[in-house]
């Protein structure tokens, strides 16, 4: 009985080394995961990660079209939403987001205006010229008396709006506007009659159908794939309206913003953008717009 029972002890304590033996094993992998893992983390710390917002047509695409240039500095960029609504300026002044890719100056000079914001321009990238289209005329001189008109009710947009009518030999503005801003009461007079509704720009195209003119932004009538050489008119290329990454004051001197703007705004880039769109959207005059850097 003693020589089975030391026997026993003898296995049991064979055992124990071996379990004690996986038990080091395991350690060891962990530690060497745990110092694997600390390395990359290393790594990682020296990647800058921009998060963002942009509009599908063209911004998304243009921040894709830079990614692999800030990519080989260390600059990673998530958009994380391509789905324009009105929280977006609030979601950078927050700083829930580094930036977004969606709008001109007037417009977040309005909103600021508006929301006691204090975002700023970090750079201009293109213009998208506004244009009036139409489901139901070809040309200009085919739009009847009464024609039914919808325009963005934003004061910025409108103003581009009322103000592509004038051209067009619609409407007549008041002179003593303020700056590019308008609505229908600063219509003087109507040269040709026509019905204008002001509507919330990201519903008009939606609603095109109801309608004899749509005017609407070249980004959204890309992005419902509308063909944007068949506008019935549209603004001129010189537009003070150019698209802007938009930045909180935090962020002004921030380097990997900087990168980002300048490589949109790059040879390169603008070549992309005359030889990708054709003309719907045009590379920003930066000699106009001082780069819009923010200052």
């Amino acid at each position: 009985m003693k020589k089975g029972f030391v026997s026993v002890i003898t296995v049991f304590t064979i055992v124990a080394t071996i379990f004690s033996g996986c038990g080091s094993n395991n350690k060891s992998t962990s530690d060497s995961k745990g110092e694997k893992k600390g390395e990359e983390t290393s790594s990682d710390s020296e990647k800058v990660v921009l998060t963002g917002l942009a509009d599908l047509v063209p911004h998304n695409e243009l921040i894709e079209y830079v990614k692999p240039k800030l990519e080989e500095q260390g600059i990673e960029i998530n958009i994380v939403s391509t789905a324009s609504d009105t929280t977006w300026n609030s979601k950078v002044e927050d700083g829930e987001v580094d930036f977004n890719f969606t709008q001109h100056k007037p417009y977040m000079d309005e909103w600021n205006e508006l929301n006691d914001g204090h975002l700023i321009s970090a750079g201009a990238v293109h213009v998208e010229p506004i244009a009036a289209y139409s489901e139901k005329y070809t040309d200009v001189s085919e739009v009847p008396d009464n024609a039914t008109v919808v325009v963005p009710n934003d004061a910025t947009n409108e103003y581009r709006a009322l103000s592509i009518l004038q051209d067009a030999g619609f409407i007549k503005l008041r002179e003593d506007l303020p700056e590019l801003k308008a609505s229908l009461d600063d219509i003087e007079e109507y040269i040709k009659p026509i019905q204008i509704t002001e509507i919330d720009s990201i519903q008009i195209i939606g609603l095109a159908s109801d309608f004899d003119i749509y005017i609407v932004n070249t980004n959204k009538a890309l992005e419902a794939g509308i063909d944007t050489t068949k506008y019935l008119f549209r603004e001129e290329g010189d537009s003070p309206y150019a698209n802007i990454i938009t930045v909180s004051e935090k962020n002004k001197d921030n380097p990997a913003i900087q990168a980002l703007v300048e490589a949109l705004q790059s040879e390169d880039t603008r070549k992309f953008i005359e030889e990708h769109y054709h003309g719907a959207v045009i590379p920003a005059n930066l000699d106009e717009t001082n780069g819009e850097k923010g200052e």
